[in-house]
């Protein structure tokens, strides 16, 4: 047997947390950066030297020669550069060094990174800024430093920036509503966000034989196997021991770095499984998430496996997403959306969710958009994602709440008289009785609100700055409202039915996969932008830009960055796919389907010389010969729709979607008719089979 592993000992020992911290810090030096961390005060340079080589020292004893500021570029992805502790001495020998001047800034070229505009190519100047917020860690021989990545001319080029801002922001606004009702202790109000990660496991040497895998994340081209998983005999099933090897190593490796691996599990699809971390500080969780997605792949690699995080790599079975679970929390622990047992309390509770209903349905393209990529065009709407058009799901009970607020009716269970928000005594609202609706992209599940429209390779900052924001927007309006009143629980009584009644539309308990719905919410004024092209135009409408910048979340320019980044992104991915397609249809596809039907020609000429019946063989051969007619017709059709794309941004996001992709499907329709014709030791690459159930 091997050695048992001492999860609470490893838990975060490859961090320099604040216990870590506390120890080996100066007690002025960790109070100081305790009051940077909560109150957002200056550190001294004096306090980041005595920091800095506490840090050094302590990495250096776990291993790491080099260091890096560590950040998240508008990639989505994360971005390192590499700098060793060493410094000559002036006699052939190096001291380790690390100063507070390098902990607390850097400067990585910032040239090739995406800026949307915001830097010319030959401006190449960035820097990066230390997070205190987020604790620095070693892996792989050098310390991690988590920071802030911005321009030459102090704009945000990152993603980690602006969450930090609006985290700010939802915890102002949030403080000056708990004011108002007698809370004089709170300090901060926290986003907390637990993001659930689904991917996709396979084995190297088949991954390796694909190159749509390589080169896109997806399979472009693939005939739906016999089985799919359409027996459920994959979720929450047995997990295999390869696999099961993979989750302990993972799980080890996470827990390392503090990151809160909680649950494991087979998922919906064939090879599909998912991990869930217990829910932290947005920052935290973002960070958190960003490792996960890094760590899953170097460790699948350890296993002879590959970890795949496109939205929908196989046609016909579950896409992968993630659930991103958010709510807010004071500084002592307290979930604000947890609704309360007394009249005050649950006042309270109905001020914050009113907030959310209200802002979620003001700015529902918004949230839409920042779940937009290529990729989650292929799942959202599918059986397995909600649909792109956001609502709410409450549950039947509070609901019920909802609708006896409206309508100054009784509500019922228990039975009670006319509901007045503070004043009557208002029943414990139930947390969490009602069944939960996984078409809703946002389900209210107890204290928290589930979102379930991020694809599963998506960074989670844009999604929670975008909850922060609006969130921080209807409480700045509701506390301007309330601390003016006269009468507090009239104004809080008319003020969140208001709210409640005017918002409503967004609230939906039904199936959110049916054509009724599609109609239904087109009839109640909600947007349905099915597809990235046709969702981020929104995204830089005024009324988005406007909140943006009065919160100071981004400026204007940082904020159309985005846009221009986004449309870039998918204008890139799309071409990229459908070259990769035209690569394989043309020189494996059509080779392998010609080989077969040359060697068919061949049998049925063998076979009529020697006078024998070839009915079958030319059916099929007539058959092969259509569909690679078809095909090569559709290929150049794919040919001229990737060259007629125009230059412009816009426009050739529209080109992708209406030209493009339909010319790509006619590829694939043809190519996997082939696949279903051809003998298979000619096919040229492993089928869905193959890869599905190997």
């Amino acid at each position: 047997m091997g050695d048992i592993l001492n999860v609470p000992e490893i838990f975060g020992s490859d961090v320099f947390n604040e216990s870590v911290m506390q120890q080996r810090l100066p007690q002025r030096v960790f109070l100081a950066w305790k009051d940077c961390r909560t109150n957002g005060t200056q550190l001294s340079l004096d306090a980041a030297n005595e920091i800095a080589e506490a840090m050094k020292v302590w990495a250096i004893e776990k291993g790491a020669t080099h260091y890096t500021h560590w950040f998240q570029p508008m990639t989505g992805i994360t971005a390192e550069k590499h700098d060793s502790f060493i410094s000559p001495t002036g006699d052939g020998r190096v001291i380790m060094e690390f100063s507070g001047k390098e902990l607390v800034r850097g400067e990585p070229d910032a040239s090739s990174f995406p800026s949307g505009g915001l830097r010319a190519t030959f401006e190449a100047r960035g820097y990066t800024a230390w997070d205190p917020t987020s604790c620095a860690f070693v892996k792989d021989g050098s310390l991690y430093i988590p920071t802030c990545f911005f321009s030459y001319n102090g704009e945000s080029l990152d993603k980690k920036t602006p969450l930090l801002r609006s985290m700010e922001e939802v915890s102002r606004e949030a403080v000056r509503i708990l004011r108002l009702f007698g809370d004089t202790e709170t300090r901060r109000v926290i986003p907390c966000v637990g993001a659930e990660q689904e991917y996709f496991l396979l084995p190297k040497d088949l991954y390796a034989q694909r190159e749509d895998l390589r080169l896109t994340g997806r399979t472009l081209f693939g005939a739906h196997a016999p089985k799919g998983q359409e027996l459920d005999d994959h979720y929450f099933g047995t997990i295999r021991t390869r696999v099961s090897l993979f989750m302990k190593d993972l799980d080890e490796q996470l827990w390392r770095l503090g990151i809160l691996s909680k649950t494991k599990h087979n998922e919906g699809a064939p090879c599909q499984h998912e991990l869930a971390p217990i829910y932290t500080d947005a920052n935290t969780a973002c960070d958190d998430n960003q490792l996960i997605m890094e760590i899953m792949k170097k460790c699948a690699a350890k296993h002879n496996l590959v970890c795949l995080l496109h939205e929908k790599p196989f046609a016909g079975v579950n896409g992968s997403g993630k659930h991103n679970n958010w709510s807010l929390a004071t500084d002592s622990g307290k979930n604000l959306f947890s609704p309360g047992k007394t009249p005050r309390q649950n006042a309270q509770f109905l001020v914050f969710l009113a907030a959310f209903i209200q802002g979620v349905d003001e700015y529902q393209d918004f949230l839409r958009c920042t779940v937009a990529s290529a990729g989650n065009d292929h799942r959202l709407g599918g059986g397995e994602a909600p649909p792109a058009i956001v609502s709410i799901f409450l549950g039947d009970e509070l609901n019920a709440v909802v609708d006896s607020i409206i309508n100054g009716t009784n509500y019922k269970e228990p039975e009670k008289s006319l509901l007045r928000i503070g004043v009557d005594v208002l029943p414990a609202i139930p947390k969490d009785t009602t069944d939960r609706n996984r078409t809703s992209p946002l389900a209210f599940t107890g204290n928290k609100f589930e979102l379930r429209m991020l694809g599963s390779s998506q960074s989670i900052a844009g999604p929670n700055i975008a909850l922060n924001t609006i969130m921080a927007e209807e409480l700045s309006r509701f506390a301007d409202s309330l601390e003016k009143a006269e009468d507090f629980d009239a104004a809080l009584q008319t003020m969140v039915s208001r709210a409640l009644l005017e918002h409503r539309r967004i609230i939906f308990e039904g199936n959110g996969y049916s054509d009724a719905w599609k109609a239904e919410a087109a009839r109640r004024g909600l947007s349905n932008l099915p597809s990235t092209a046709e969702c981020l135009p929104t995204y830089v409408s005024p009324k988005n830009i406007e909140l943006v910048v009065r919160h100071g979340i981004f400026t204007e320019n940082e904020f159309r960055a985005r846009y221009a980044i986004h449309l870039e992104s998918y204008n890139k991915i799309v071409h990229i796919e459908g070259r990769t397609m035209v690569d394989m249809a043309v020189q494996q596809i059509l080779p392998a389907a010609l080989r077969y039907t040359r060697s068919l020609c061949e049998t049925v000429k063998a076979k009529e010389d020697l006078g024998m019946p070839c009915k079958g063989e030319t059916a099929l051969i007539r058959q092969l010969s259509n569909h690679t007619e078809k095909l090569c017709d559709a290929i150049e059709g794919l040919k001229k729709a990737l060259a007629g794309l125009p230059q412009e941004v816009q426009a050739a996001a529209a080109g992708c979607r209406n030209r493009v992709i339909p010319a790509m499907q006619a590829v694939r329709a043809e190519a996997d008719a082939l696949e279903e014709l051809t003998d298979k030791s000619c096919w040229p690459y492993p089928t869905y089979s193959d890869l599905l159930f190997y």
